[in-house]
C-alpha cells in the first residue's frame, strides 16, 4: 500500500470573480469545476486542474471574504509548486508574467530543478518548477497558455513547521515517505529544505519542510493554503490508510463521500492539516468533460437545496 503523489492542494481566495480571471486567463489552467464547500455551502468551492481534472494537477480555493489575510507562520503550507515541463517554460513565464506587472524571481536551486517564484493577486505563494521527467496532464485546450510550456499539474508543497523531526518520522513511518535529499533555504543561507517523496517520487510526489522556531503560529486566511490531499487508488485502500494513521495514534474523520472522491483528514504532528483522497470517481461524473465548471454543480445530496444555495452566491 503506497500513496501515488499529491492529489489537490486547497487554499483560500477573497474574491471568487477574480480568482477564477488569475487562473484561467493569466496561468492558463482549467476551471473543471464549479460547486460549494460542503461544510459551508455559502462559499464556493473553485477546482483547477488540466482538460479534465486528473487527480495531482487540482488547484482547489474555498472563496471566503471574511475570513481576513492568511499569517505566514509555523504548522502551514508556505508555498504551491506547479510543474511546468522545462527552462524553455520558465523562460516564456517570466514573460508573461511581467507582462501582467507580476514580479517573479528566478532561482536555480529548488532541489536540483529551476524555478519562478511569484505570488497571485491576493498573495498566495506559488512557484513554477522544472518537472520535466515526469508524465504530464494533459493541457486545457482552450487555454490561453500555449500547451508546450502549460503548467501541468502539482510539483510538490512546501510545510513551515515549528520542528522538523516529528513530521519526518510521521511521514517515513506511517505515511511510506522516504527522504530524497535537501537543499539550502535561500542563496548564502546555511539552513537546510528538507524533502521527502512518495510513490513513484520526483515531480508531483513531494513534501518540502522547513524548520522556522522563530516565526509565530500560522493562521490560514485569504492568500494562504488550508490543506493538502494525497492520492490513494481505491476506496480499500483509503479505509486502510484511516486505520493506519488512526493507529499511528493521531485522530482521523471518518470517510466522507465528497462525490467527486473520497476523503480524511488529520494533521500531523506539525500542526498542518492533511488529507487522503481516493483517485475516483472524478469529474466527469455529474458533467461533460466538454462542459467542465460551466454551471454550478452539486453533489445529489445538496441539489434539491439548489434554488437556496444559488441565491447567497454571487454569480462568477
Amino acid at each position: 500500500m503506497e500513496l501515488g503523489g499529491l492529489h489537490h492542494v486547497t487554499a483560500v481566495t477573497g474574491n471568487a470573480a477574480g480568482n477564477v480571471a488569475f487562473y484561467t486567463k493569466v496561468l492558463g489552467m482549467r476551471l473543471i469545476k464549479k460547486t460549494v464547500n460542503q461544510d459551508d455551502v455559502s462559499a464556493y468551492h473553485l477546482f483547477y486542474g488540466d482538460e479534465i481534472g486528473q487527480p495531482g494537477t487540482e488547484l482547489t480555493f474555498f472563496d471566503w471574504p471574511n475570513i481576513g489575510p492568511n499569517v505566514h507562520g509555523t504548522s502551514s503550507i508556505g508555498a504551491i509548486a506547479l510543474r511546468v515541463p522545462d527552462a524553455d517554460a520558465l523562460r516564456w513565464w517570466e514573460r508573461r508574467l511581467a507582462e501582467f506587472g507580476i514580479d517573479s524571481t528566478r532561482i536555480t536551486e529548488f532541489k536540483g530543478r529551476g524555478a519562478l517564484v511569484f505570488a497571485d493577486p491576493e498573495g498566495q505563494r506559488l512557484l513554477l518548477v522544472e518537472g520535466g521527467e515526469t508524465a504530464d496532464g494533459d493541457p486545457w485546450r482552450r487555454s490561453p497558455v500555449p500547451p508546450e510550456v502549460a503548467i501541468r499539474g502539482l510539483h510538490a508543497v512546501k510545510l513551515i513547521v515549528d520542528r522538523a523531526m516529528p513530521t519526518a518520522r510521521f511521514l517515513t513511518e506511517a505515511l511510506g515517505f522516504r527522504q530524497a535529499g535537501s537543499y539550502p533555504f535561500a542563496e548564502n543561507d546555511a539552513r537546510q529544505t528538507l524533502v521527502f517523496e512518495v510513490g513513484p517520487g520526483g515531480s508531483g510526489a513531494e513534501i518540502h519542510i522547513d524548520e522556522r522556531p522563530e516565526l509565530p503560529p500560522g493562521r490560514v486566511g485569504i492568500g494562504g493554503v488550508h490543506h493538502v490531499a494525497f492520492r490513494t487508488p481505491s476506496e480499500d485502500e483509503h479505509r486502510r490508510w484511516r486505520e493506519r494513521v488512526r493507529e499511528a495514534g493521531f485522530a482521523i474523520t471518518p470517510v466522507i463521500n465528497r462525490f467527486y472522491f473520497r476523503s480524511i483528514y488529520f494533521r500531523e504532528p506539525g500542526g498542518v492539516l492533511f488529507e487522503i483522497a481516493t483517485d475516483g470517481p472524478g469529474f466527469s461524473v455529474d458533467e461533460d468533460p466538454a462542459h467542465l465548471g460551466e454551471r454550478l454543480a452539486l453533489p445529489p445530496f445538496l441539489e434539491p437545496h439548489r434554488a437556496e444555495i444559488e441565491a447567497h452566491l454571487k454569480p462568477i
